[in-house]
């Protein structure tokens, strides 16, 4: 990360008007350093989204990850480490089925650490219940997870994905190894593997709500 400089934001929404995916992608990494233009970045790439552009999403929900944007939101309100990275990625998630709705009128981060902030509470709450939750009382990433399982639609959405993430969901969704197993299988380390997961995750929640009928 660092660099890019003031043009960043400029730069990157030119690629994305020539469909040039293997540049925005480079420069997506090169994340520069002033916040305000990073934010504007970011605001570009919620907008483009909410638009319908699969590359603009791709880019930001792997940006939202690495710069740990959804993790910070979900620390605001959970401290218990297990329960952060459950709620992480039930907020990718959300961030992918909710994009439609972002309008720039909040700034992008103020409008992630909301779905965050939900998102930990709907944590709390379930966690706090003392009668069994209805079916769809689960988190966003495992309602996507028994998507994956159970559909076989979604299963040839999930071959869609860019490589990397493609074949952590499957080994983790559709053929139900652990973390651990699946890292194996990889040859990546456990929290890598799960950072593949979740960006395919939210990546896929995004292609099924685009999808066509």
């Amino acid at each position: 990360m660092g660099g890019g400089g003031g043009a960043w934001a400029d730069r990157l929404a030119e690629l994305l008007d020539a469909g040039d995916g293997p540049a925005a992608r480079r420069l997506a990494r090169a994340v520069p350093e002033a916040r305000d233009e990073r934010d504007r970045g970011l605001g570009l790439l919620a907008q483009r989204s909410a638009a319908g552009s699969p590359l603009a999403f791709e880019l930001l929900a792997e940006l939202v990850d690495e710069l740990g944007l959804a993790r910070a939101g979900v620390r605001q309100v959970l401290v218990d480490e297990a329960a952060v990275d459950d709620v992480t990625q039930d907020t990718l998630v959300s961030m992918a089925t909710s994009i439609r709705s972002f309008t720039g009128e909040a700034g992008f981060v103020t409008w992630l650490f909301t779905i965050a902030h939900r998102r930990a509470v709907d944590h709390l709450r379930r966690q706090r219940a003392t009668s069994p939750l209805a079916d769809d009382d689960i988190g966003e990433a495992l309602r996507i997870s028994s998507l994956i399982a159970t559909r076989e639609a979604v299963q040839q959405l999930v071959r869609r994905l860019p490589g990397r993430y493609r074949r952590a969901v499957e080994l983790r969704d559709i053929e139900r190894l652990s973390y651990a197993d699946a890292a194996a299988r990889l040859r990546l380390n456990v929290n890598t593997t799960k950072a593949h997961v979740a960006r395919g995750r939210a990546q896929l929640a995004a292609l099924i709500d685009i999808a066509p009928p």
